[in-house]
């Protein structure tokens, strides 16, 4: 498909079929943001205990991790608008029972949220999707950036609205308002282009040409790589250590609060920068804005101003913002079309799946080697691995070669 100087030039919110999915995956991001957030008040109202969080959160990670290569198969397989309707209505049919064990039983919250989970990881490969079936090449980029500029908008200003709702409602109704954020993320994205192939092969085998697609790519799986190390590491480290570092080194939470918002902060502007940035080598540029996440733990290494915290969380959400987008972009262009689901669950299963694996395992390395060890070996592996990923062919930008595999 080629773009002509008229459509590269019309802003991409002008296009009825992108604002529906602009909307629909920003109410997916508003509520898949919304429910540890509500949760939390429901610990605060002693209507769940810190140990029952924990429980409904696992259960949601273990939801959104199962269905996510399930959903890439389906979502190439089948119509990627169909696929998203089916995941936010069942996230939307999962809240109300959150909201009715709430106080009541911790097993039905948890059996629910692995239902929402479910919901909210069998979108996402979808929505990637969809974006290259209605968005031309030449406005990719800008509509991926768009979309991020809403989740970070969303993040900054939430808290606040949510807390706000809060002094007026239960926290049984702000989850039950989430379902309806769900049903918004389901019904109102548009359908796509995506042609369904009527031949029925099993899902291994379908799953595995997915990821035969991604071993086509070196840059694409040179580009996970250090995306899953930044977030194993780098984020596991600063989300553990972060509060300890707030409360015993400047005796306050103000600082926590400050870096986390600097960091949205950060995401905020790298994704306004990305809507216009076209630099000459895209992926080595991506790829050196991931490893400025290693200031984060490496601010927390020494003993700083509480200033130079706050900078340094904003360069690792600027850093992290500018390798998202055109990695997205990159996977939209490359990928084979019947394929691109398959391969962007593989993104989602690794990167994301591997947080809860880092921030398990962080704790009990602090233990056994202290903090100084930890955030400085996490440093490092921020730093590195991006860096060593810029030496596998293809990576500089991100594409237009490929191997056989």
């Amino acid at each position: 498909m080629t773009t002509s100087p008229t459509e590269a030039g019309r802003s991409v919110l002008r296009e009825p079929a992108f604002v529906r999915l602009w909307l629909g995956t920003t109410a997916s991001g508003l509520a898949t943001w919304a429910l540890p957030f509500v949760l939390g008040f429901g610990v605060l109202t002693r209507e769940l205990s810190a140990a029952g969080l924990g429980v409904v959160l696992a259960a949601r990670t273990v939801g959104f991790l199962l269905a996510v290569p399930v959903s890439g198969v389906l979502a190439d397989r089948h119509s990627r608008r169909r696929v998203v309707l089916w995941a936010g209505l069942a996230a939307a049919a999962g809240t109300p029972v959150l909201a009715f064990g709430l106080g009541r039983s911790v097993p039905l919250m948890a059996a629910a949220a692995l239902v929402v989970g479910a919901g909210q990881g069998a979108c996402r490969p979808a929505f990637q999707a969809l974006v290259a079936e209605i968005v031309d090449p030449g406005r990719r980029q800008t509509a991926n950036a768009t979309m991020a500029l809403s989740v970070r908008v969303i993040t900054l200003t939430a808290p606040a609205l949510t807390a706000l709702l809060a002094t007026a409602l239960s926290t049984s109704a702000l989850l039950v308002g989430t379902g309806l954020v769900w049903l918004c993320a389901a019904l109102v994205p548009p359908a796509g282009r995506h042609t369904v192939d009527t031949a029925r092969v099993s899902f291994v085998r379908e799953f595995a040409d997915g990821v035969r697609e991604a071993r086509r790519h070196p840059w694409f799986l040179a580009g996970l790589c250090a995306l899953t190390a930044v977030i194993a590491t780098g984020y596991s480290a600063t989300g553990v250590v972060l509060p300890l570092v707030s409360r015993d080194s400047f005796g306050t939470e103000a600082v926590l609060a400050a870096a986390m918002t600097a960091y949205t902060v950060g995401g905020l502007l790298g994704a306004l920068v990305v809507t216009r940035s076209r630099p000459r080598a895209p992926g080595w540029t991506a790829l050196a804005a991931l490893a400025c996440y290693g200031f984060a733990p490496l601010a927390l290494l020494f003993p700083v101003h509480w200033a130079l915290v706050v900078a340094a969380y904003v360069v690792a959400g600027l850093g992290i913002e500018l390798f998202n987008v055109p990695w997205f972009t990159a996977t939209q262009r490359e990928v084979a079309p019947d394929k691109l689901a398959r391969v962007s669950s593989l993104d989602f299963l690794l990167s994301y799946g591997l947080a809860p694996v880092g921030l398990a395992l962080i704790a009990p390395a602090v233990d056994v080697f202290g903090v100084t060890a930890v955030l400085g070996a996490c440093a490092a592996v921020c730093f590195a691995v991006p860096v060593a990923m810029m030496f596998v062919p293809t990576t500089r930008d991100f594409g237009r070669a490929t191997v056989r595999t």
